[in-house]
């Protein structure tokens, strides 16, 4: 009796095992519920109206000023990715007209024709016109730095002087460049187990990059582009990629006062280092601008609690971006009325101020 006794102690633990068995899932399917009880704050609506600088909306004016007024978006400021130009511009503006106070636009410069020695000024006087169309702002996109080439298959550079007198138009006028260079430091080291950004680049393979410019030097670019156009208002989309070490991008913000920053697709980032990015949004808080770069209406909530609440362990926007959880910043009112409106009223010319706080 005591040998079987001692033998169903051995085997009943092994049955168990076997019985509880689940078949192997894959990293995308793995989707853990928590068990944490704390407070939580679902902010559908902003605490105070905002502005989103970063946008690519330029048509159905209509439903978008009704999904605005839900969020509490107060004016969309809008841009083609590439494109924007001269008549694209104008039938843009003409469909705001019917919302006045509610957009703003931004154009975008036209590489056609690069490699022809009159091209700088062409472009320079493109932008100009675009400008005095309505256009309150530059946008440049990734494309500058990464993909666009001249006639011999070179990579174009960011500070490639063929575009100083497009930015001295900026200067003049006094109009913002919203510049996105490059991409996620990750895209460009091995996609191994190592990687954070691994399940970003299985699910998006065209993401990773191929090392014709290290991540190092096009970022280098970007900065002394900036050095180089000291009048010109830049808008570094993204956190300018250094969300994950706000102690180089604080750097480059004490050396760069024409240099602000936007916090479209960061929040993975800042939401996981809450107590440096509040010290961060409170120092700087003069030099940030809030944006989210995506239309998805139903993600701005994520952003509100972020940097609204102080709630902890919750879903940034998207999973493959980083597979783990954030935390709430709670900035002070005083901070999140900059990020959220003021900052951007500074800079952005000819936006209307009716609706916002005094």
């Amino acid at each position: 009796m005591k040998i079987l006794f001692a033998l169903a102690l051995l085997v009943a633990p092994l049955g168990l095992r076997a019985q509880q068995s689940q078949p192997t899932m894959s990293v995308e399917d793995f989707d853990p519920k928590t068990t944490l009880v704390v407070p939580q704050h679902h902010t559908e609506r902003a605490r105070f109206p905002f502005i989103d600088v970063h946008m690519h909306q330029t048509t159905n004016f209509d439903q978008l000023v009704r999904d605005m007024d839900k969020l509490n978006m107060r004016i969309m400021v809008s841009s083609f990715v590439r494109g924007g130009t001269g008549d694209r511009v104008k039938k843009a503006l003409e469909g705001m007209k019917a919302f006045p106070g509610r957009f703003a636009l931004f154009g975008n410069i036209d590489y056609t024709g690069i490699d022809d020695p009159a091209y700088p000024q062409r472009a320079a006087a493109q932008v100009e016109n675009d400008i005095k169309a309505g256009t309150r702002g530059l946008k440049v996109w990734k494309d500058l730095g990464l993909m666009l080439k001249d006639k011999d298959g070179k990579r174009v550079a960011v500070d490639d002087p063929r575009f100083d007198q497009v930015f001295e138009v900026c200067a003049r006028y006094k109009v913002p460049v919203l510049i996105h260079t490059a991409d996620p430091k990750q895209f460009w080291e091995p996609m191994d187990n190592h990687n954070e950004r691994w399940l970003d680049l299985k699910m998006h393979p065209n993401r990773g990059r191929v090392p014709e410019a290290s991540w190092e030097q096009v970022i280098g670019e970007q900065h002394h582009l900036f050095e180089k156009h000291p009048n010109t208002i830049f808008i570094d989309a993204h956190m300018g990629w250094l969300a994950y070490d706000l102690s180089r991008l604080g750097a480059l913000l004490d050396r760069l006062p024409n240099v602000y920053v936007e916090l479209a697709a960061t929040i993975v980032e800042l939401g996981r280092e809450p107590r440096a990015a509040h010290a961060f949004f409170t120092k700087y808080q003069d030099r940030v601008l809030f944006g989210k770069d995506t239309w998805r209406p139903e993600e701005y909530s994520t952003y509100f609690r972020t940097v609204e609440t102080a709630d902890e362990y919750f879903n940034h926007e998207r999973k493959y971006q980083g597979m783990w959880k954030i935390y709430g910043m709670d900035l002070s009112d005083d901070v999140l009325k900059k990020l959220y409106y003021k900052n951007a009223l500074k800079i952005i010319p000819g936006l209307s101020k009716e609706g916002f706080p005094q």
